[in-house]
């Protein structure tokens, strides 16, 4: 049902994700700046991942964060059917996959990056994910989406996805890019598009909630 991609990139963090289900990112997808990023998927608990978070908040320790959530008893009846990653401020990412994980799943970590999947074509997926972020070049969201591309086009699911999404958090108390297509026939696609109007606008973003004096208008009625 889900294949993601969770990074770090200097202070930034991102998450990337697609689904056959509805609203991915709105569930999946977790991230603190200056903290860490997580992701919970299949049969979705999204609680998980604040835990992971606040984990991460505690202590820093990815590793530590995750055997926190993994192993406490309050999660015990559910936890084989969760799948979760977490990447903190320093080492490589880390991963669950409970025994009740839906259909071909896998996962693959790397330093500052973790790729996860459920309801695979395969389980080459994750390393597609990790291999193709790390080929890439420029800016960390165009990054993550030419990851998540290159996953599609190896198989993805078993079935079409429909919904996609992508977040990032950098130095500032709110995600600086939060984009979402959530039901579509070819989200993947729209989520491209999306990032090309949003991407050279974001900094801008920014500016106008740290310094609306200094921040360019855009010239348009109720202009926000």
């Amino acid at each position: 049902m889900t294949f993601s991609l969770v990074v770090r990139d200097g202070e930034r963090f991102g998450i990337v994700a697609s689904s056959s289900s509805p609203a991915v990112a709105a569930r999946v997808a977790h991230l603190r700046p200056g903290v860490g990023a997580a992701a919970s998927q299949n049969i979705t608990d999204p609680t998980l991942g604040t835990s992971l978070l606040e984990g991460l908040a505690d202590h820093g320790d990815a590793e530590r964060a995750l055997a926190g959530v993994t192993g406490a008893a309050r999660n015990a009846k559910s936890i084989a059917y969760r799948q979760l990653t977490v990447v903190g401020r320093s080492g490589p990412g880390f991963a669950h996959s409970g025994t009740h994980t839906l259909g071909r799943y896998a996962s693959a970590t790397a330093e500052g990056a973790v790729a996860a999947g459920n309801m695979l074509c395969g389980e080459h997926i994750p390393g597609v994910l990790l291999d193709a972020y790390s080929a890439a070049t420029g800016e960390l969201e165009e990054r993550l989406v030419i990851a998540l591309k290159a996953a599609v086009a190896a198989g993805g699911e078993e079935g079409p996805v429909h919904s996609a999404g992508l977040a990032v958090v950098a130095d500032v108390a709110w995600r600086v890019t939060d984009l979402r297509v959530d039901w579509a026939d070819d989200p993947v696609d729209r989520l491209v598009e999306l990032l090309a109007v949003w991407l050279p606008q974001r900094d801008d973003y920014v500016r106008r909630g740290l310094d609306p004096a200094s921040a360019p208008s855009y010239g348009v009625p109720g202009d926000l």
